[in-house]
Parts: C-alpha cells; sequence; structure tokens
C-alpha cells in the first residue's frame, strides 16, 4: 500500500512499543498516523484487533526497585509513561509483580489512541518501509511482506528465534482440594496468597517430565525454517528466556524442577511442607476466572497439551481456554543499524522501537517506544536528539541492541548485567547481593532524574495522562 503524506510522523505497529510512541508523539504537537494490519491481517499469536494487545504472558514483571523491570518501570514513572499507567489501572493480584487483565489494558489503550485528536489509527498493511519521518515498530510478527522490504533496505538477513505462548484455564476447572493458594515467600500476598499452587511429588514430577519429553508437538511450517535465506536452515533457535517446557524437560531430567517448578518457598499450608516441584497459574483476568499457568510455554499439539497437563495433580479435569503455542519472532541487526536514540544509521529520520529491535520484554519494548518517539520529535524540530545514560535501565537497554557483538547478538530484556558497575569503593562496601541492587537502582534513578530536569519538555502530561 502507499503510505500518506499528510502527518508529521508514521509509526508502523500499534503494539506496546509503537502505541507508546504514538502517544508521546502527539503529546508533543505532531499528527501521527499509527499503522495496524489487524483486524485486516492476522497475526496467528494475536486474538484481537485491540492496540497493545498482550500475546504471551499478561504479567509486567516485578514492581520491586531492587529488581531490573521493576527499576525500569520506576524510571518510566518518571517519564509519563501512558502504557504504563493504563497497566496499573488494570492490574489483578500477582503478588509483588504486575499483572494485568489483558483486555481491560488493551481496551484503555485503544481507547485514549483512538480519541487522541493528534492520532490517526490506519487498519492497512503497510508493505514497504514509508517516506518521512518514520517509526517502525512492527514486532517480532513482522508481516513477511515488510520482513522482505527491510531486508532488502538494511542488506542484512532478518534474524529471527521461536517464541512460545502459554496456556490458560479456567479457575473453576482447577481442583483446589489439591492445589493450594500461595505467593512465593508469602510476599506480597492477599489473604492466602495471589497464585494458585499445583504440588507434585517426586513420583509425579518424573511421570510428568517423561510424558513432556515423549508428547507429540506441532511441526513448524516451512517458511518459519528459513524465511530469510542463509539464517540457519532448517534449525529452531528459541529465545533462552521463554523456552517449551518440552524444550527443557529433554535438557534434562532436573531443569523443570529448578526452573518454571521451583517450589522454593511454596509451603503447602495444608501439611506444612514444601512438594518436590510445583506448576504456578496466576491470574489472568479482572474476573478471576481465568489463570494462566506462569513458565508453561509450549508447541504441543493440543490434543497433546489436554493429555500432558492434566497430568498436573489439581488440573486432571482443566478446561482450556487458550492453548499454548509457537510463533516466530523477527528482530533486526541493530549494532548494525541503530544508534542509542534509535535513530537508523542509514536514514535520520528512519526510527525503529520495540521487539523488532532486539529489546525483549514488555517494559522493555514500552521504554523503547517512549525514546524513538521523544528523538523522533527531536528531530523533527531540529535539535539534538537523546542518548539517555547507560547508568539507567533505559539507557543501558538502548545501549545493549546498538552495541552488542555481531556474533552473538541475541534479544535481551532489562537486567543489572546491563548497568556499569558501581564505584570500586561501593563495592567493596556493600556485599549483600540485594543491597547492592539497591545502590544501582537509586544510582540509576538519581542519574535519570538529573537527565531529565536538564531537558525541556522531555516527560509529557496531558489531561489525557491524568485522567486515566
Amino acid at each position: 500500500m502507499s503510505i500518506k503524506s499528510t502527518p508529521d510522523i508514521n509509526i508502523i505497529g500499534g503494539g506496546l512499543a509503537g502505541s507508546e510512541a504514538a502517544y508521546q508523539a502527539a503529546e508533543r504537537g505532531l499528527s501521527v498516523h499509527l499503522y495496524e494490519m489487524r483486524p485486516r491481517v492476522s497475526t496467528g499469536a494475536h486474538v484481537t484487533a485491540q492496540l497493545a494487545e498482550l500475546v504471551c504472558s499478561n504479567s509486567l514483571g516485578s514492581n520491586d526497585t531492587y529488581k531490573a523491570a521493576g527499576l525500569l518501570k520506576e524510571e518510566l514513572r518518571m517519564m509519563g509513561s501512558m502504557l504504563l499507567t493504563c497497566a496499573e489501572k488494570s492490574a489483578i493480584p500477582a503478588g509483588s509483580a504486575l499483572a494485568v487483565d489483558r483486555d481491560v489494558f488493551a481496551g484503555l489503550v485503544t481507547e485514549i489512541l483512538s480519541n487522541h485528536p493528534r492520532i490517526k489509527i490506519i487498519r492497512e498493511e503497510v508493505t514497504h518501509i514509508p517516506d518521512g519521518l518514520t517509526i517502525i515498530a512492527s514486532g517480532p510478527l513482522t508481516s513477511p511482506a515488510l520482513s522482505v522490504s527491510l531486508r532488502e533496505w538494511t542488506g542484512y538477513n532478518n534474524l529471527f528465534f521461536f517464541d512460545a505462548i502459554a496456556p490458560v484455564v479456567t479457575k473453576e476447572s482447577i481442583n483446589m482440594d489439591i492445589a493450594y493458594r500461595a505467593s512465593r515467600y508469602r510476599k506480597g500476598e492477599m489473604d492466602e496468597g495471589d497464585y494458585i499452587n499445583c504440588p507434585l511429588s517426586k513420583a509425579e514430577y518424573n511421570q510428568f517430565v517423561l510424558a513432556l519429553k515423549d508428547a507429540q508437538r506441532i511441526e513448524l511450517k516451512e517458511f518459519e525454517h528459513d524465511l530469510e535465506n542463509g539464517v540457519d536452515a532448517g534449525k529452531a533457535r528459541y529465545f533462552e528466556g521463554c523456552l517449551p517446557i518440552e524444550v527443557m524437560a529433554n535438557r534434562g531430567p532436573d531443569v523443570l524442577a529448578f526452573g518454571p517448578l521451583r517450589p522454593v518457598g511454596l509451603r503447602d499450608p495444608r501439611k506444612e511442607t514444601v512438594p518436590y516441584a510445583v506448576v504456578q497459574l496466576r491470574q489472568d483476568n479482572l474476573a478471576g476466572t481465568l489463570y494462566n499457568l506462569v513458565g508453561f510455554q509450549t508447541n504441543l499439539t493440543f490434543a497433546e497439551q489436554q493429555r500432558v497437563l492434566r497430568l498436573v495433580p489439581g488440573l486432571e479435569n482443566a478446561e482450556f481456554q487458550r492453548f499454548g503455542q509457537m510463533h516466530r519472532n523477527t528482530f533486526i541487526f541493530s549494532p548494525g543499524l541503530l544508534e542509542p536514540t534509535m535513530q537508523s544509521r542509514g536514514r535520520r529520520n528512519l526510527f525503529f522501537a520495540g521487539q523488532i529491535t532486539g529489546v525483549e520484554g514488555y517494559m522493555g519494548n514500552i521504554a523503547s517506544g517512549l525514546v524513538a518517539a521523544i528523538n523522533a520529535v527531536l528531530y523533527q524540530q531540529g535539535g539534538n536528539l537523546l542518548e539517555f545514560p547507560r547508568t539507567t535501565m533505559i539507557g543501558a537497554l538502548c545501549f545493549y541492541v546498538t552495541h552488542a557483538s555481531p556474533d552473538d547478538f541475541q534479544p535481551m530484556k532489562a537486567n543489572f548485567g546491563l548497568l556499569p558497575e558501581l564505584d570500586e569503593k561501593d563495592l567493596r562496601m556493600i556485599r549483600d547481593k540485594k543491597n547492592r541492587k539497591f545502590a544501582y537502582a537509586t544510582r540509576s534513578l538519581q542519574v535519570l532524574g538529573e537527565f531529565l530536569r536538564k531537558q525541556h519538555g522531555i516527560t509529557a502530561h496531558s489531561h489525557y495522562h491524568t485522567q486515566l
């Protein structure tokens, strides 16, 4: 299709990064055309036409500032993130994590962007990189046509990995005579706990692992093996932070027990013992009628998911509202293409944001959309673009995806390992790991605060934001 040339900026993709970018650009005075191909063109993973639909987990990670996801949230609060405000307005119980009702969250975002006077939402597929000021935030499920256009423009074969989605079951089908409520270490609990836990004995765990290893998987489509020529043809590459449970089971008999099924801090209150392994379920909607299996991304056939997952005590009669599935994630070679400002090195009026850049995790995607929008506006106004300090989580994440080693570039979530080390004196004085993270977080927030104070108009505050 041909892109209309009337807006100040085109934003391609209505996911987390594109939605945040559209809002931030509009709040800074730009007229925005936001292109989203759904529902005209399906991705195979989305199920609605809503903007900012959460495809995988409904958790946006920890709220604790001594954890990377929590620190990133606090930085985004300081910068006036609209999507974070929507997430907090649609929050559901999840211990110390921020989890949301998917439909309520996406509905809030869609309503705000649809009613913004400077944003026009266009439900069409973009097949070529448009002229003019543009942010490409088409996400990991970028359409094949746009992927080809990106490949031709960048000169690189698109990189990719495979990601998976966890199943969702109805609460009423969970056997609470076996399952019990508890949050890990009883943290952030209301009443008994925010999570439902299904305990497994050693024998039950071993039976479950064997069933996983023998279960039939959905065969990957031929185009998913090698959509772009020459990239590990025929070899599935997984994102290590979101491995399918059957892949973990095949890596060793105890991998799941030390991973998503780890029982530490989840004592069964009726037996006053800690089970050998635990399957956790997290509330998925405000009504509390749906629960997702935490860390249970899978590519098993739907029939096998029913058979194998019903081996878990407490899930023997589980009713599946959504089955797990695997999808292909596409990302560009950002170290060779982008600046930490999210600006393209080859075309100055072209910016990228979201998972297509190699930023992983919901909050990281939102952050990259915010950075891209701020800098796109500054470019349009003829100002100097902003590179956020590397001692902030936002700056460190943007720096990583644009400076990672070409030999092992992989998508990256926010983590403290991205931040420059503390001063040697501070490292000697702070030996406790948790206190060190507090020190990193304190430094990050102080640096970001000083950075923001030196900028004028960097944080968007409007009646659209305050009315949420």
